[in-house]
Order: structure tokens, then sequence, then C-alpha cells
């Protein structure tokens, strides 16, 4: 066989991708993982507000419809690396509830085929991969943990540690939020002199310029690379489509285009695909044929549809005491994730954002703050604390991925997915802040969420290609092996049935290495 024949091929270098393609690589296989990005360039503008909120530098250059056919400019990032490498690194686990059907107001979301208990020592095993600083326990909603996190919780700055110290005074339990960083602190909660992270604020939404988060390059590919001369990256190489055998039950390989512009195609005994809950879709219906003509995988009909996203709020609370903090993101509030006795169902997640600066205050324009100097707007930020609030939005068929008949993509989301556990939970949030000292009003961070549209927020994509034991009701099974074919696996958030309330990273990341178990297994070793 020749040079472009591989043993597994991977398309997609984000976190899930990534993470399979290095646990692959340990048996000495040829592996070949495809990026259509290059690596994100290092330069000062990675920690520029103006250039990463206002001017979206890193953001692709797509465009996307929405169920009117309006365009749009979708939040995805083609580098090394993927979504991850502006994500905002807090990897927490789903809750085990969160595997079992959970009613809402607008109905269920529904089962794993796998519990919390299954998924566990691989969710330790993410934790230590990808750098993770926590304290297991503080949380009393979370599940059992099997491992201790590597390395110790970041440390909260002064006023953050007041805030959750009032928390707990209201009754509350607030924990430190699990964070991948490469940190080193001293007794006092400082980087250290040798520290890679220095705690500086811009940890979310931002690359970092230091290598110091552990998005999907530095944690697993640069070290995958190192380890595995059997691992091959090729950068700048578009997936176009996916190919089968004769019989329609085996992928062959992928046609790709090179970064010159010109079509090639690789082959392999197993492919992976791992673009993300959208492109991943989009490419199984791209790479519909004879035997599959509704795209592949998709005998179901299920392929592209059960779009998740979660609903998400950021927050920007004033408080008439200064916040100097600059590492901010060190705290999560799980207390109203499930039903308690005042609602019977789940409103959601809470967690610290990083810290808003001028730029992104002005932006905000919180004029109503008459005690608060006009100008500079950093006078104003130097109040502001800064939150996320994250609720569980539902898997529905009309949430879906599509193609026009030019090819490009459709996102359909359909209004008011059920979105009444996060207006509750801003309510409660916001009679709390208040019984904190903090002004009564707060704004939402619009640049954060790209508020101008709300379809581009695609942060946190996931349930396009669910898994589960029907092949009627699902398009995976419980190795995320496509149903219709032996040898294609989509590992990505694409699997997930439901998507809880949490950041959904550290889960993708947990399922590739399950995955990746499995196919090193399925592979063997070469000796």
């Amino acid at each position: 066989m020749g040079s472009d024949h591989y043993d597994v091929l991977v398309v997609g270098s984000g976190p899930g991708g990534a993470t399979t393609a290095a646990r692959v690589a340990e048996t000495g296989k040829r592996v070949l993982l495809l990026e259509r990005g290059d690596f994100l360039p290092r330069e000062r503008d990675n920690w520029s507000s103006r250039a990463v909120f206002g001017k979206a530098k890193y953001t692709a250059d797509e465009t996307f419809y929405d169920r009117r056919d309006r365009p749009f400019r979708p939040e995805l990032h083609y580098y090394v690396g993927g979504n991850s490498k502006v994500y905002g690194a807090a990897l927490l686990r789903l809750l085990p509830a969160d595997f079992g059907e959970v009613r809402h107001p607008d109905g269920v979301a529904p089962a794993w085929p796998l519990g919390y208990d299954d998924l566990e020592p691989y969710y330790a095993r993410a934790e230590h991969l990808f750098w993770v600083h926590g304290q297991h326990g503080e949380d009393p909603f979370a599940g059992r943990s099997s491992r201790d996190y590597p390395y110790p919780p970041v440390q909260h700055e002064p006023r953050i540690q007041k805030l959750c110290d009032d928390l707990e005074n209201l009754g509350l339990h607030p924990f430190h939020l699990p964070m991948g960083i490469r940190l080193t602190q001293d007794a006092y909660g400082r980087a250290t002199a040798d520290s890679r992270c220095i705690r500086c604020d811009r940890v979310d939404g931002f690359p970092c310029l230091v290598g110091a988060k552990a998005d999907a390059e530095w944690a697993v590919i640069r070290p995958a690379l190192a380890a595995h001369p059997n691992l091959t990256l090729m950068t700048r190489t578009t997936v176009d489509r996916l190919t089968t055998d004769s019989s329609g039950r085996s992928v062959t390989g992928a046609a790709v285009t090179l970064s010159d512009g010109s079509p090639h195609a690789f082959t392999g005994d197993i492919v992976v695909l791992s673009a993300g809950a959208i492109l991943s879709a989009a490419l199984l219906l791209k790479s519909a044929n004879d035997k599959h003509p509704h795209g592949l995988a998709n005998s179901s009909d299920l392929v592209g549809r059960n779009y998740m996203r979660h609903n998400n709020l950021a927050l920007v609370a004033f408080s008439r005491e200064r916040n100097p903090t600059v590492f901010q993101k060190t705290l999560g509030l799980n207390d109203f994730y499930g039903p308690d006795r005042d609602w019977p169902y789940p409103m959601g997640h809470i967690q610290m954002l990083g810290k808003s600066d001028d730029w992104q205050i002005k932006a905000s324009a919180p004029r109503w703050l008459g005690w608060a100097p006009p100008a500079p707007y950093g006078q104003v930020a130097k109040h502001s604390i800064d939150f996320w609030l994250s609720s569980e939005d539902l898997p529905r068929a009309d949430n879906r991925i599509t193609l026009r008949r030019d090819g490009a993509i459709r996102l359909a989301l359909q209004p008011g997915n059920n979105t009444e556990g996060l207006t509750r939970l801003r309510k409660t949030f916001q009679g709390l802040l208040g019984r904190l000292g903090m002004v009564d009003t707060t704004v939402e961070r619009s640049l954060y969420l790209h508020k101008a549209f709300d379809h581009a927020a695609t942060a946190h994509q996931a349930g396009t290609a669910r898994f589960g034991t029907d092949p009627f009701t699902s398009v995976l099974d419980v190795h995320c092996r496509a149903h219709d074919l032996d040898n294609l696996y989509v590992v990505d958030g694409s699997f997930m049935p439901s998507i809880g309330a949490v950041n959904p990273t550290l889960t993708i990341i947990a399922n590739a290495l399950r995955v990746g178990d499995h196919l090193a297994e399925r592979i063997g070793t070469t000796k």
C-alpha cells in the first residue's frame, strides 16, 4: 500500500480528534490527523479584546444560513486545536443525573446508553491529560471521583474569595472551578517564577500567547507528535467528502483539498470524524452516494438533527466595592442545577468568566451607573464581576444542520427552546447578588456571546449524530461507530444525546479516550 494509506484517519484536531489520534497512536499504527486550518499565529493580537471580540480576527471566514436563509458568521475557529484555542478551559464533568432522563418545562432530555460510572474512569484520565486544577468533593452535587485532580485548585483572588464566603453565608455551595491551565502557584496563589501560566486576564475567549492553556494543541497534539513518529499531522487540508467501497458498508478514505488548492485522496482502514457537531454532520451529508443517498450514516434520518448548544448568558454585575481581580475564572456554583422545592425543574449552572476590560465594558455601555465615573470605561470595569449562566436546551428534531442547494450549511434553530430555566436562573441569581451588595441591575456581556446574531454562538455544539443502541433512533452505536458502516466513528460533541448544563469539552475528551481504547483494541499494536 502507498504512503497515502493509514491505519486510522482522524478528521479534525479539536479536543475529540486530537485525543483520539494521540491515544490510537500509542499502538504504533500509522495515524493521520487532518486539520483544515493552520497553527494559530502567536502575536500580540492574541490578547487584544478589540482584535478577538471586536474584529473576530481568529474566527473562521465562513458563512452559514439560518432557517430563514439569513447569512451569519458562526463562532468557529479553524486552527490546530480547533475551538479549544479560544475556549475558557473550564473542564467540568456532567452530573450523574445528566445521564438519566431529565424532565424540563418544555420536554425531556433523554437518557444516555451508558451511565456516569461508565464514563467516570475516563473523566479522571481526561482531567490528568488536560492539566486540570481543582478539588473533588467541594461540590456536593457532583459525582464521585476515583482519582484526585492532578493539580490543586486555582486559588481565588481576595475579591472572589469574599464572594465565595458571602455565597457560603447564604447557605450555598460554591466550589473552585476546575481549570485546565499550566500553573504553578506559591502559598498566596501567585504564579511562581517558573510557571508557564502568569494568571493573566486573557484566559476566557482568547488564544493563549504563552501556551499555558490546556487547548488540544498544547495538551495533546504537540506531546503526541513528539512521542509518536507514526502520528502525522497535516494542516491546511480540507476534507471535502468521505468515500466508501462499492458495497457502501465501509468507508475507504477521504477526498481532500490540499493547501495549494489541488485535490487529493487519503485512504484508511478506520476513519474517525471529529470536525465538531456542525461540520461533522455537514460532511456526512456531503458524502452522500448511491448506497447512502441521504448522506453517510443517515438511514435513521437523524444526521444533523437534535443540535444543541446550551441556553447561555454572559452577565456583568457591578459592585460599589472595587474588583481588582485579574484571574477571575475560579468559582462555580451548582446549587440551582437540579430541581428543588421551589421549582420542580432544573435551572442551570453558574461560573465566573474572565474579567471584563474597558473595551468590553464600553460595548456593554452601562450608562445607568450614576455613582460610577462616566469615563474612562476602565474605571467602571474595575467595579465589574463577570458570570456565565448556562442552562440545558433540548434535542429537537427541527434544530438541525442541512445543506442548501449551493452546498452551504444551513443551521436551523427554533426559538424558545427550554429557555424558562435560564430566565429563572438569572432572576434568582440577580436576587442573590443584590443581597451581597451589588446593584440590582446587570448587563449582558454582548461581545462575548456575539449577541448580534444568536445563531453564531456555536462554542458548545453537540448532538447531531447521537449514540444509542437502536439504529432507528440513533446514528452511532455505544462505541460511537456508525450503525450503517463498519469502520466509521464520530468522536466529537455529535454523539451526545443531551447536553446537561455545563461545558461539554471534558465529556468530549473523556469519550474520546473511551473510544480510543476501543479502537486500540480493534486494530491491535505494532510490535
